[in-house]
């Protein structure tokens, strides 16, 4: 049956991105919250890209860019939502740093821009024309990579004293002196690393071919795929360290994975991927649904609006955790 097929295959990937979360976290000790957390970021999203190339080499557009969308969301509400709540349950309150909330949520309303720019061309001007709309996405495509980069530049080189936590920053003066040392600590981690990718890779194949087949089947929409189970499944390995550091009071980690996370979807793989599909010749673009946008819109908004005192608590994890339900809820119900 092809659901069995498509459950062993995805329960499949949850123990190999495991060790991808394993060996990314143990290389972020030797480097810091934010590049860590963006090491973590990068190929704790490895699993979600993989799947999202793999379906578009097969053609599935549609479920390409609802599981941008999908994976946007769970990093935004669901992750972010899992960390304040195991966090708040432990602590009364915890605290983070203003200026990656702020910096992070102004690149993210960006980003929800320019995903609404096509539709929004679309609908008020009357454009239908398929070139022309590939034209734009190719520009915006382009815009929001050099644009990540530069939140790259600005957090990790100009900025960096605004993102570390002054502790972690001393415990980096600690380890400079011992860079070889280092090396030879994080080496078998890297050596897990590559092959837990590998695995990943053909892991995902086998995924995505058995779950078109399984959607027929059951009777789920591609929207549905995309958005909720896609990336409930590839984003695994970015649960735990999440969890892990909202539990030892590192809030500034984990918010930091959650948000860098969104921002490397939104700003790079989501641009990255129309690149490929224009090289590879599939018909992909940035004209997402409308649905899909308003989405995106209040999730940003309401994650800026909890970051905004720079403290959580498990209320706000909450709060975020049931608006992701009710998205998940809304987009099962959304018409084929």
């Amino acid at each position: 049956m092809p659901w069995v097929s498509c459950l062993v295959a995805g329960l499949g990937i949850i123990p190999i991105a495991l060790l991808l979360s394993e060996s990314t976290e143990e290389i972020a000790e030797h480097s810091g919250s934010t590049i860590g957390a963006i090491l973590t970021a990068l190929f704790g999203n490895c699993a979600e890209f993989i799947i999202a190339l793999t379906a578009l080499r097969k053609g599935l557009i549609d479920i390409v860019k609802a599981s941008i969308t999908g994976a946007i969301l769970s990093d935004l509400l669901l992750i972010t939502g899992l960390a304040m709540l195991i966090g708040g349950l432990r602590y009364s309150e915890q605290s983070f740093q203003p200026t990656m909330m702020r910096t992070n949520g102004a690149a993210m309303t960006l980003a929800v821009i320019a995903l609404a720019l096509p539709a929004s061309l679309i609908s008020t001007s009357g454009i239908d024309n398929p070139q022309d709309i590939h034209g734009l996405s190719i520009t915006v495509a382009g815009i929001l990579i050099a644009i990540y980069l530069l939140t790259l530049v600005f957090s990790l080189a100009t900025h960096n004293h605004l993102f570390d936590p002054p502790k972690l920053l001393d415990e980096n003066d600690e380890q400079v002196n011992s860079e070889t040392s280092n090396w030879q600590t994080i080496r078998p981690w890297i050596v897990q690393l590559v092959l837990s990718t590998a695995a990943l890779a053909y892991q995902s194949e086998q995924f995505v071919t058995a779950l078109e087949p399984t959607t027929e089947q059951l009777g789920l929409t591609a929207l549905f795929t995309g958005v909720i189970i896609i990336p409930i499944i590839g984003g695994f390995s970015e649960y735990l360290p999440a969890a892990r550091g909202a539990l030892n009071n590192r809030m500034d980690l984990s918010l930091s994975l959650a948000m860098g996370s969104s921002l490397l979807v939104a700003l790079f793989m989501a641009p990255l991927l129309v690149l490929i599909a224009n090289f590879i010749g599939q018909p992909m673009d940035l004209d997402f649904a409308s649905f899909e946008v308003i989405a995106l819109g209040f999730s940003v908004f309401i994650v800026n609006l909890v970051g905004m005192d720079a403290k959580s608590n498990w209320l706000e994890g909450v709060l975020l955790l049931g608006t992701y339900t009710i998205f998940g809820a809304a987009f099962y119900y959304y018409p084929s």
